[in-house]
């Protein structure tokens, strides 16, 4: 573990033009203590806790006089303190070993035998363990992970004739870089007989025997000088011991390479089928183990580099590194390249090189990072390097496309020749395609790669498409037998990433659905070219043996070039994330995935359900009942009274699973999150259904969705709030779509056969349901019924059940919309329910022909209305919806006025009185309509309403006026008393019918008003008629009486359709002037009334026209329908009514102008010489004349004789009558 020499100061940046050649040290030159002692490492991030590391950022060097941006961030080191360099006296043998050679020290730390000796030979998964420690780099900041090695062996592959032979793995758009060692690979293939199909396609690769090639002595030699010249340089006393004997010698190499050189690979990666809950926790061999993970830009390229390469410090020379060189062998290209990227990776100023003479020292020289370029044969350009790395890692991004697969880089040693090979293709041509032992790794590395993405999905949602092709090569690579946690664990990751509770936007830009899979991957947006140009890709030319490889590079001078691979950085994606163009298409996606990990559960599980074996090809038989067996509505209370025990139970705890799952384990925490997660798919798509008014498939698809969560409901041990909520809004709208069939019964077939429809992967997951489950809980709630009573009770028992839910764990406070919505439909469908029963009972009553009793039936459904209007009235009252309240209170309004119907009497109308019970419910409907008023408060709050209250209760009144004053209850009541009631009644009639503000309704209170004015004159006419006596009374009836006259025929004036209303009212007027001439004595006065009486008669000449104008019309209409005898004539006049009115009135004008003529004759009136009563009385006999001549042709046509009336009115108008 670093401490604080380990995070010590930045090394200054190097000059440009550094020249100083090699400065030599002398042996034995004495150290001087320095204030810049530590680590020239800068420092980040630990990802193991406890590891005291400092951020600190690298620095820039300017190395050969062309820049190259190096920098270096150690993000974790377990290193000791830095050991202090030791400057090893001339002549020491390195032959002999030093006395803590190969001990533990507290300089070295426990690992010391490790960290010293950069011979440690990397394990073939090094840069997995590197990957799952740094999670975050992996797929997106990070281009390779690697080994600092495998970096070096690439970068020195146009000068080096050595072989290459590494792995190479995809995940995102980061590469992982493993060595491949073929002969290792091959010896454990002797052994066990894995790999024999990549033996035998090398052996004709190479077209030669494969043979294992040993090591030299030198080799050898040369690894145990090296390690005892690292000792010697932490150890400052120089000591030396005697050489120990060949077999101690033996031993200690043996000691030394053991774990080194042995056998790296690890036994075939294999899961146990019940795996911990981290499904990484049991890898083997996957351990990050070298001593520093350093993050290294180069250029352009961001490395992951682990490295065990040895610092040194202390002194004036606070980090170098340690290199041992035979001075007989010059330094070469070879060895500078691999010094000088050591010390750019590890952020390393200075190296000290030790020469030696057959292991006896001879010399140090101290060499600047950015001399080492320069030095005399080993020079290099460090832009070639840079161009090397730039192409390398293009040839690999471009061809490397498929994740999941393993990619092998291979060139035979003396051959300049790169080949990739897809050796996951290889593998799949054989038997067993899990004999790859990369598979199980890399699937696990982009499992844990996904995950730690799908905790961030929030930030940035573009990555959805990585995720999702992550997580679907993670399945397509593991065995599901095998592994069934993860790919249970990936498919419900893969059904999370489609969210079902966002709104549609399919269409938007800003959709992450809409994006492909390389999106994250792609870091140029240019075309790649048809032609291989770049020589990437195997042409016809290649020779037959390389038709296997992905692609060649035909010479590896060709790393050299500048940008040569540059065109190649687009990927070309495997896989697209699939657009869904509509909600149905997103969660079918999203229950595929489902059903895959429900699946994966069910198969790891060892004891199976003691339910029968269910063939999911077959659908499950749907459990019919009959109607009158369930008991109807008492039956649904009993479902109900059930359904809330349980729900009470499930608040304590209790666990009913049929299959035996053990609580808390994964399958069973698994199983639970894929079943909720299928629940909300459901209920995405019933509602989605619901929107369509395919109320049979949404009630199918809520059916599933509440089956779902009744299991999910079985399993659980602990409900949480957010659940209840769930289920809660899944009765909601399991509600409203009971509401919505009962209201269009005519469509029940098609609903029917929508409701019976099954998918296969519905019927899949219902089997995997039913293993834990009946799935019966909530089958009250979702049967098909054809009973429109059955279907609101069913409706309405949904709501209170998704109330009573609401009650739970405080959920009302916390989710007041839903809650006031759900009081808001209960209402309403209790409203529904309400008027279902008073629409019954007002059928029962005009069924009801002879009895004049009211049933017993149809007090019973009075009853039940009254209680659902009540109900309602409350449910909206509790959330201040005062508009639907007054609906609901108007409604019971109308269900007294029923009840008053049914109490009227049937049997003789002559007979007939208005009863008490009537009058009794016609005041209780007065008294909601006025509630329903208080509700409201003012118009302004919603007129529409607040004028339909007013209607119904001006109607109220009327009809409670008109019925007591045409079966006035004389038998109870004197005249007087009633005439005031039916007179109050019609006042408040009155002042609740709104004449004055223009309305779709204006006509008819309109009308209204003006029939009540008829009825009290009417009323005032015939008191006047019948009273004896009281003359002011008298007096009061008559001018009341004038009063609501002239209002009347003002109203029906207004009217242009009420002619006949109007002629009515004015025969009514003059027979009124009638009555009052026979009460009169004197000519004068009765002159004047009659003079009246005959201006009122010209006043009906507006009535006459507009009935003259009818009758053309109908003339007209009749004409146009013997023609086309399809058209439909339009209502007409009554010409009864017509007739009787014109009979009636010809008979009044010709009694009034009778008695004028005789009140003006000579014999009954004072002599006098007045010229205008002579001329009155002459022109009134030739209207008479002309009206008598007129009533007796019985030959005239309705039209014409009302011509002749206007006619004769017209002349009347003129002035000729009296004045």
């Amino acid at each position: 573990m670093g401490d604080s020499n380990e995070a010590g100061a930045e090394a200054p940046p190097a000059k440009a033009g550094a020249r100083g050649g090699l400065r030599l040290l002398s042996p034995g030159e004495p150290e001087e203590p320095s204030a810049q002692a530590g680590c020239w490492c800068s420092t980040g991030s630990s990802a193991h806790a406890g590891s005291p590391l400092c951020a600190h950022q690298g620095s820039a060097l300017l190395l050969g006089g062309s820049e190259v941006k190096s920098r270096a961030v150690v993000k974790y080191s377990s290193a000791p303190p830095r050991a202090a360099f030791a400057r090893l006296e001339e002549k020491t043998d390195l032959k002999l070993p030093p006395a803590n050679w190969l001990r533990e020290s507290a300089k070295l730390g426990p690992a010391g035998t490790t960290i010293l000796g950069n011979s440690k030979k990397s394990k073939p998964f090094s840069s997995f363990g590197m990957a799952y420690d740094f999670i975050d780099s992996v797929g997106n900041d990070v281009d390779v992970v690697s080994d600092s090695e495998n970096i070096k062996k690439l970068l020195k592959i146009p000068y080096s004739k050595s072989h290459v032979s590494m792995a190479v793995h995809r995940v995102g758009r980061t590469l992982l870089l493993d060595e491949l060692d073929i002969q290792e690979l091959f010896m454990r293939s002797s052994q066990t007989g894995d790999w024999t199909w990549l033996k035998e396609f090398y052996q004709r690769l190479i077209d030669q025997k494969w043979q294992r090639k040993k090591k030299s002595k030198e080799h050898w030699y040369q690894k145990a000088i090296l390690s005892k010249f690292l000792y010697y340089s932490i150890n400052g006393d120089g000591a030396a011991q005697p050489v120990p004997s060949a077999a101690e010698q033996q031993e200690s190499r043996s000691d030394q390479t053991s774990g080194s050189d042995g056998a790296a690979w690890p036994a075939p990666f294999e899961m146990p089928s019940s795996v911990s809950e981290d499904p990484i926790a049991s890898s083997q061999g996957l351990k990050n183990d070298f001593v520093r993970n350093i993050l290294w830009t180069f250029e352009d390229i961001h490395m992951l580099v682990g490295s065990n390469m040895p610092i040194f410090g202390g002194g004036r020379y606070p980090a170098v590194s340690l290199r041992l060189r035979d001075n007989n062998k010059p330094i070469n290209v070879l060895t500078g390249i691999d010094c000088w990227l050591d010390n750019l990776i590890c952020n390393v100023p200075e190296l000290v090189m030790c020469f030696h003479v057959n292991g006896i020292v001879q010399k140090y020289e101290m060499i600047k990072t950015e001399e080492i370029p320069n030095l005399e044969n080993s020079n290099f350009s460090t832009k070639v390097i840079k161009d090397i790395a730039q192409n390398i890692l293009s040839f690999l991004k471009s061809n490397c496309t498929k994740e999941g697969h393993t990619y092998w880089l291979f060139k035979a040693s003396g051959s300049d020749i790169v080949k990739l090979y897809d050796l996951t293709t290889l593998c799949e041509e054989t038997e067993d395609k899990y004999q790859n032992p990369f598979t199980m790794p890399v699937a696990v590395l982009l499992y844990k790669v996904a995950c730690n993405m799908m905790m961030k999905k929030n930030q940035n949602k573009k990555h959805y498409g990585t995720i999702r092709t992550l997580l679907l090569n993670c399945v397509k690579l593991l065995d599901k037998s095998r592994h069934p946690q993860i790919i249970a664990s990936a498919n419900y990751m893969l059904s999370e990433l489609f969210q079902l509770d966002e709104p549609k936007k399919e269409e938007s830009s800003e959709s992450p659905f809409n994006e492909n899979s390389d999106e994250s991957y792609s870091e140029e947006e240019e075309e790649m070219g048809d032609s291989d140009e770049n020589g990437s890709h195997s042409t016809g030319s290649d020779p037959p043996d390389d038709s296997k490889a992905v692609a060649i590079i035909k010479s590896v001078g060709e790393l050299s070039v500048p940008e040569k691979y540059k065109s190649i950085h687009q990927i070309r994606p495997s896989c697209a994330f699939p657009v869904c163009h509509d909600t149905e298409e997103r969660c079918r996606l999203v229950l595929s995935y489902v059903l895959e990990g429900l699946k994966s559960v069910d198969s790891s599980m060892k004891k199976e359900s003691d339910l029968p074996a269910a063939d999911p090809s077959t659908p499950i038989p749907l459990k019919y009942e009959d109607e009158s067996a369930r008991g109807g509505p008492e039956g649904l209370e009993k479902q109900m009274a059930l359904f809330l025990d349980k729900m009470g139970s499930l608040q304590k705890g209790n666990y009913s699973s049929q299959s035996g799952m053990i609580p808390g384990s994964w399958q069973h925490k698994m199983k639970l999150q894929l079943i909720l997660k299928s629940s909300k798919a459901y209920y995405v798509l019933s509602d989605a259904a619901m929107s369509l008014q395919k109320y049979g498939r949404a009630l199918r698809y809520i059916k599933l969705a509440l089956q779902s969560h009744d299991t999910y409901c079985c399993l659980c041990t602990n409900m949480l709030s957010e659940v209840l909520l769930f289920l809660s809004q899944y009765l909601t709208l399991c509600g409203d779509i009971q509401l919505m069939l009962a209201q269009n019964a005519n469509n029940r077939a098609a609903y029917l056969e929508e409701f019976h429809y099954q998918t296969k992967e519905d019927q899949e997951i219902l089997h995997s349901l039913h293993r834990e489950s009946s799935c019966q809980g909530f089958a009250w709630a979702t049967d098909l019924s054809t009973d429109l009573e059955s279907q609101l009770s069913v409706s309405c028992k949904c709501y209170e059940a998704a109330h009573e839910i609401l009650q739970f764990s405080d959920l009302k406070s916390q989710n007041t919309e839903h809650y006031v919505q759900v009081l808001k439909r209960m209402g309403n469908v209790r409203n529904e329910i309400g008027v279902f029963y008073m629409n019954q009972a007002a059928a029962l009553q005009s069924e009801r022909l002879v009895s004049k009793n009211v049933s017993a039936a149809e007090q019973q459904l009075w009853k039940k209305s009254f209680a659902c209007f009540e109900k309602g009235i409350h449910n909206f009252e509790s959330i201040g919806d005062a508009t639907n309240a007054a609906l609901l209170l108007c409604n019971t309004g109308r269900l007294m006025r029923i009840c008053a119907q049914a109490h009227c009497g049937a049997g003789d109308e002559f007979k007939r009185e208005f009863s008490p019970e009537e009058g009794l419910y016609y005041n209780k409907a007065v008294d909601y309509y006025l509630k329903a008023l208080r509700s409201l408060g003012t118009r302004d709050r919603h007129p529409a309403v607040w004028d339909s209250v007013n209607w119904e209760l001006s109607t109220t009144y009327f009809t409670m006026a008109t019925l007591q004053q045409d079966y006035a209850p004389l038998s109870r009541k004197a005249q007087e008393q009633i005439e005031k009631e039916v007179s109050e009644a019609m006042m408040k009639s009155l002042k609740h019918c709104d004449v004055d503000s223009a309305s779709a309704r204006q006509p008819l209170c309109q009308y209204r008003a003006a029939t009540v004015h008829h009825r009290l004159a009417s009323m005032y006419h015939s008191c006047l008629r019948n009273q004896v006596g009281d003359e002011h009374l008298r007096k009061q009836h008559r001018a009341l009486a004038d009063l609501h006259y002239s209002k009347a025929v003002k109203l029906f004036q207004v009217l242009k359709d009420t002619p006949c209303e109007l002629l009515r009212v004015q025969l009514e007027r003059v027979a009124f002037a009638e009555f009052q001439m026979t009460g009169q004595n004197s000519n004068v006065g009765k002159l004047k009334t009659l003079s009246g009486a005959l201006d009122i008669m010209v006043r009906t000449k507006h009535a006459f026209q507009l009935i003259r104008k009818e009758l053309v019309e109908e003339l007209d209409q009749a004409k146009s329908a013997a023609s086309s005898p399809a058209a439909e004539a339009a209502p007409s006049l009554s010409r009864e009514e017509v007739l009787r009115l014109l009979s009636i009135f010809e008979s009044r004008l010709s009694f009034l102008l009778l008695q004028s003529i005789k009140l003006l004759s000579p014999g009954r009136r004072r002599a006098s010489n007045n010229v205008e009563e002579d001329l009155a009385l002459r022109a009134n006999k030739q209207i008479y004349s002309q009206l008598l001549r007129a009533t007796a042709d019985r030959n005239t046509s309705l039209v014409e004789r009302i011509d002749v009336l206007v006619h004769l009115l017209d002349q009347l108008a003129q002035g000729s009558a009296v004045q």
